[in-house]
């Protein structure tokens, strides 16, 4: 028994542990933060960010590594010493001083533009997030903080990966892997890892712009991961057969007509918004169709377009997905 209990005690704070040094959802709802423990310390990042930082990052550390504790202390103290002079921190921001700017002077304006609404305040994981202000970029880590003036900086999306949000595949979310090299001598090059919808508000708040690698594809919107979903259901659904070419689409007269509408859901149900048959031609393209379908959604629940039904543009014959068929010709 006394065996059976100690097991218990420690996966209980090993969980504990993993929980808050990766700051879960539960525990940040429930306060059981570095900043909400020891926010009457710490101050407000809004009035003096740098200031908050440099003490963060060190508790941090100090609250994380609880062995060996005699070295993280002794180590922290030092940091604070001489009014933070020997931070980490304070020695990267030193780097974009010159011989008229103190690093204070610096702080302060980074803390200006801090507490400006236009900033761009991303949550890249539960424990690294990333600002960008009118002049600088900083990534924040638990125990580091990385910064980049925009003027010294370059960006480079170097790749991008996909993963599915559920094991049926039924959703799926990118990431972006951006490289921030700077020119500054003494600066540090670091990485943002990002959500692909969040990539349109970084370039907008960067003044300089951001190399997209040639063999680099990602989404820009919650609209173009539902057409790439969108397609690959329509590619699975049974074709079309027509004895004549389409003519062009009708909604972006580029691309020719693609898709037709052909109930095979097998919904048998008598309601208004049960699948009927649609009698319309060949007039729209796979994307087309697609777009037209997310208009019809409610926008603010982009996890119910998949299995949502639409109406015809034309007729107003209400199909779903499963009833979008490919276009393909008799002879090929």
């Amino acid at each position: 028994m006394p065996n059976y209990s100690f097991c218990v005690f420690t996966l209980f704070y090993l969980l504990v542990c993993v929980c808050f040094v990766f700051r879960t959802n539960e525990f940040v709802s429930a306060g059981i933060t570095i900043e909400s423990l020891l926010g009457s310390y710490l101050g407000s990042e809004f009035d003096d960010f740098i200031v908050f930082h440099v003490r963060r990052t060190s508790l941090t550390l100090l609250f994380h590594c609880v062995l060996p504790l005699a070295v993280v202390a002794v180590m922290v103290r030092r940091w604070f010493g001489n009014n933070y002079e020997n931070h980490p921190v304070i020695k990267k921001l030193k780097v974009f001083c010159d011989q008229n700017t103190s690093w204070r002077m610096l702080a302060s304006d980074i803390n200006n533009e801090i507490k400006r609404v236009d900033k761009i305040n991303l949550q890249c994981s539960t424990v690294t997030r990333v600002i960008a202000t009118d002049n600088w970029i900083i990534k924040l880590t638990p125990y580091k903080i990385f910064i980049a003036y925009q003027s010294d900086a370059t960006l480079i999306l170097c790749s991008a990966d996909t993963h599915d949000v559920s094991s049926l595949g039924t959703g799926t979310v990118q990431y972006l892997n951006i490289e921030v090299k700077t020119t500054r001598n003494g600066a540090e090059n670091f990485n943002i890892r990002c959500n692909a919808l969040d990539y349109k508000d970084l370039e907008e708040k960067i003044r300089r712009p951001i190399t997209v690698l040639q063999d680099v594809r990602f989404h820009r919107s919650r609209i173009d991961i539902f057409l790439e979903v969108f397609r690959g259901v329509v590619e699975q659904n049974p074709p079309f057969v027509a004895t004549q070419a389409p003519e062009m689409c009708i909604g972006c007269m580029v691309a020719q007509s693609n898709v037709k509408l052909m109930k095979n859901c097998g919904d048998t149900t008598a309601t208004d918004r049960s699948c009927t048959t649609c009698y319309c031609r060949p007039m729209w393209c796979r994307d087309c169709m697609g777009k037209w379908w997310v208009s019809r959604q409610e926008q603010d629940h982009p996890e119910t377009w998949l299995s949502s039904k639409c109406t015809c543009p034309v007729c107003r014959s209400v199909f779903c997905v499963l009833d979008v068929c490919p276009v393909q010709l008799q002879n090929s």
